[in-house]
């Protein structure tokens, strides 16, 4: 097997039930968004593209080094998840200028909120969140939901 389907078999474990699947499907991407909205709010020099908007070189650098591990698992899934975080600081770009140096309230707002949910969820579950036992699972979170969408595609990974 696989150390991508390994990573995805041992997630699955505590992310069995309905309600805390949904609440995963809700919050895992918004938490994923807020990280990287807290990270554009670190003073670091800038690349601008038309059309797109300005990301950080440090946000960049975040990005490669996440995609490096997700490279390791997959090749399709880190393609996939690099053009998902660029959709992402998309958004944080549009956050960080409609609301300007208080943008770091919107981040912390979701963050807090998202995390209360997946608490929740896992309450429901009855087990305890992945990542608790290998920080690497709030990595595996974002992907284990896009295996999800390519198997339902009949794309495999």
């Amino acid at each position: 097997m696989r150390k991508v389907d390994l990573f995805f078999a041992e997630y699955s474990e505590s992310h069995r039930n309905a309600a805390n699947k949904l609440i995963h499907w809700i919050c895992v991407p918004l938490i994923f968004w807020t990280i990287l909205g807290f990270i554009s709010l670190i003073p670091s020099p800038h690349f601008c593209a038309p059309y797109f908007g300005c990301i950080s070189i440090l946000s960049t650098v975040i990005i490669i080094l996440v995609s490096l591990f997700y490279l390791r698992l997959s090749v399709l899934i880190s393609l996939i998840m690099i053009f998902v975080m660029v959709l992402m600081e998309h958004l944080t770009y549009t956050v960080n200028i409609q609301f300007g140096k208080q943008s770091w309230i919107v981040y912390l707002s979701v963050f807090v909120i998202t995390w209360i949910l997946q608490f929740v969820g896992h309450k429901i579950e009855g087990k305890k969140p992945s990542f608790l036992k290998d920080i690497k699972f709030l990595l595996i979170g974002p992907i284990w939901l896009l295996s999800f969408i390519l198997k339902k595609t009949g794309i495999r990974y």
